[in-house]
């Protein structure tokens, strides 16, 4: 590989992003209403490009459509940015919902294919789903504050094992 000389770098990559979601870990709240005010940004950014698309083909046939989407993409925004905790709260609230139904839909799958090897795993991740789901929901109004700083978190952390990983195969493989 012709990068394989440069495997410190990965490793790098790797020990900074782990001590950064080490970091996002002790103070999982001002990850989350820093995130959730991002997004704010990012659904305002999107609502104004959804906007200048509206103008631009004016004549299409789905001009109020798309002037409108952007628009409540700009107002969704604006609350995000004004109300980081309540936007955190509602982001829970879908997250919790869709563990629900994800965790239900794949309990009847796995039940519905219980002849099938493995159906017991699938079954097992189907309840795990469910009860993260039930258990964010009830724990709510506390679980918005952490639940997007702890998601970035480990997913720092699992990012930066990877790259640590990556980065030490490349120095394994440049040893050869």
């Amino acid at each position: 590989m012709p990068f394989a000389h440069k495997w410190a770098f990965f490793v790098a990559l790797g020990i900074a992003l782990v001590i950064l979601g080490f970091v996002a870990c002790i103070d999982a709240v001002s990850v989350t209403l820093a995130s959730t005010m991002f997004i704010g940004g990012l659904l305002i950014f999107a609502g104004i490009m959804q906007g200048v698309h509206a103008l631009a083909v004016k004549d299409w046939g789905g001009f109020l459509f798309s002037l409108l989407c952007g628009g409540l993409y700009i107002i969704a925004g604006a609350l995000l940015i004004k109300e980081p905790v309540s936007g955190s709260v509602a982001i829970t609230v879908f997250a919790s919902v869709c563990f629900i139904v994800v965790g239900v839909l794949r309990a009847v799958m796995a039940l519905q294919y219980r002849g099938l090897p493995g159906w017991g795993i699938i079954l097992a991740s189907g309840l795990i789903s469910l009860a993260v789901g039930v258990c964010l929901y009830i724990s709510l109004p506390w679980s918005g504050l952490w639940l997007i700083g702890t998601f970035i978190a480990v997913e720092l952390i699992a990012s930066g094992i990877g790259w640590v990983q990556f980065g030490l195969a490349l120095r394994q493989s440049n040893a050869r």
